[in-house]
């Protein structure tokens, strides 16, 4: 009895004392993630749900935190708001069957010109402003990214359960679907998930429109993950 009633309040403790140490995550999560929320909740409900997921992280980790830790944690700390933003439906039907539209005229856009085709093109073709462009090609982004990041987040959390010898073999894996990307698609991975900057910061940082962008991210996250589900 006194062990177990001594137990709960040193896990408790511990907790606490991990949750503060990696607080920090959280609020790059949801600074990152800001531009995505398209104003249905503000960043402190973000953060709200970012520890709520950090905490989850921790007890499902099992043991002390590791250097892999930060890396898996932000995985799913992103996870969880972008699940949020899709439970509340935060993107108008209408953006939503645009963004179908919008999908399905570049693919048809990409076979004829056998090429990416540019902005204007899309734009012309599918008969958009730079706006209602962006806010579509951001809202397909968002699945994209969010199915992604659940995908290696799992594969972390298996690595991190198994042998040392499974987590080299994971970070091998990961290592080979980046050579899959052509130099400006590990930029925009590299900014995103390295640096930890938005999709609009990474659209200042290479001179490129936060569409453009989109579009880049979502075509690396495509082969990544065929990489990665292959392996």
């Amino acid at each position: 009895m006194y062990a177990e009633s001594y137990e709960l309040p040193c896990q408790a403790a511990d907790e606490g004392r991990h949750l503060a140490a990696y607080a920090p995550l959280v609020k790059r999560a949801a600074r990152q993630l800001a531009s995505q929320a398209g104003g249905v909740f503000d960043r402190e409900d973000m953060e709200q749900i970012g520890l709520m997921a950090l905490l989850d992280c921790l007890r499902r980790y099992g043991g002390e935190p590791d250097e892999r830790f930060a890396g898996f944690a932000m995985l799913r700390i992103r996870g969880a708001i972008l699940d949020e933003l899709r439970r509340l439906d935060w993107r108008p039907r209408s953006v939503r069957q645009e963004a179908h539209r919008v999908r399905d005229g570049l693919r048809e856009l990409r076979r004829k010109l056998r090429r990416e085709p540019s902005e204007a093109e899309a734009m012309a073709l599918l008969g958009l402003d730079a706006d209602a462009y962006r806010e579509a090609l951001l809202a397909e982004n968002a699945e994209a990214m969010a199915s992604f990041d659940e995908l290696v987040a799992s594969g972390m959390e298996l690595a991190a359960e198994g042998s040392p010898e499974s987590r080299l073999e994971r970070q091998s894996e990961l290592a080979r679907a980046l050579t899959a990307l052509n130099e400006r698609e590990r930029q925009v991975i590299q900014l995103y998930y390295e640096f930890e900057l938005s999709l609009k910061e990474i659209a200042a940082v290479l001179e490129l429109t936060e569409a453009r962008i989109c579009q880049i991210n979502k075509s690396a996250l495509k082969k990544m993950q065929a990489c990665l589900m292959a392996a």
